[in-house]
């Protein structure tokens, strides 16, 4: 799971597990592969980075 900002300044967690795409259009829109998306504030960059985290996180465990 990631947290990621909203647009609207409120935090949420996705699982990165069921991220599906992440673009920039400008702003970055994570689409799931249960076709939700979610348009949030930090760049593909820092998405990728907090997801590659997570999986590590888990396989260190």
């Amino acid at each position: 799971m990631i947290t990621v900002t909203r647009l609207n300044d409120k935090e949420i967690v996705i699982n990165c597990e069921l991220i599906q795409i992440i673009e920039a259009n400008p702003d970055t829109t994570i689409t799931t592969t249960t076709g939700t998306k979610y348009i949030v504030k930090e760049s593909v960059e820092d998405v990728v980075a907090a997801a590659k985290r997570y999986k590590q996180d888990i396989h260190n465990i």
